[in-house]
């Protein structure tokens, strides 16, 4: 119904945020990574939108990228996995993260999403093995091996005490972690998180 929205982000929240078009706020609930993204920028921007309509109301999920929003209507396809589930594995996984999990039946890499345990992860790779495009491998490959592993690796100890993704990330923007050791990281991103 509605494919796109642009607008001025004026409000981030932990698990959405509110786009203004023309004086009217559309309130987006999205992931992580979009969130990280939108903070960076918050002007004129495209976001790809789903409106999901149920009973208890009607909700628009809302992506800045497109990958993410294919990879979200796939994921709504698996039985039992709803539009905050899916949400959810796309903050926790990158949409080539997933899948490549999906390609190689990697259970445990799906399973990080909040709320997907094994039964999940195997339904989704069950349900969507047939769905992904299985010649990924060139690209991601090149993707995968560029990732500062120091850097995600703080990030996910910093999150171990607590924190959630975004704010982990925004205390981290703009900080070279290439050059720093995994210690010096958590260090800095604690010292932001603290302010």
């Amino acid at each position: 119904m509605i494919d796109y929205i642009i607008g001025n982000v004026a409000y981030i929240g932990d698990d959405y945020f509110i786009l203004d078009n023309n004086g009217m706020g559309y309130r987006i609930n999205t992931s992580v990574n979009t969130l990280v993204a939108l903070n960076q920028d918050k002007e004129n921007q495209k976001i790809h939108t789903n409106l999901i309509v149920r009973e208890d109301g009607m909700f628009l999920f809302g992506f800045k990228f497109m990958e993410e929003m294919d990879m979200f209507k796939l994921l709504l396809n698996v039985s039992k996995v709803g539009p905050k589930v899916a949400c959810g594995i796309l903050s926790a996984l990158r949409p080539a993260q997933i899948q490549r999990a999906i390609v190689t039946k990697d259970i445990d890499t799906l399973t990080k999403g909040p709320g997907v345990g094994k039964k999940t992860a195997e339904r989704i790779v069950l349900e969507l093995k047939d769905k992904v495009n299985k010649n990924f491998q060139m690209e991601d490959e090149i993707t995968i091996h560029h990732v500062d592993s120091n850097h995600d690796e703080a990030v996910e100890a910093l999150i171990s005490l607590g924190y959630n993704r975004y704010q982990v990330e925004k205390a981290l923007k703009g900080v070279d972690t290439e050059k720093m050791t995994i210690e010096e990281i958590i260090k800095h991103g604690l010292r932001h998180l603290a302010m």
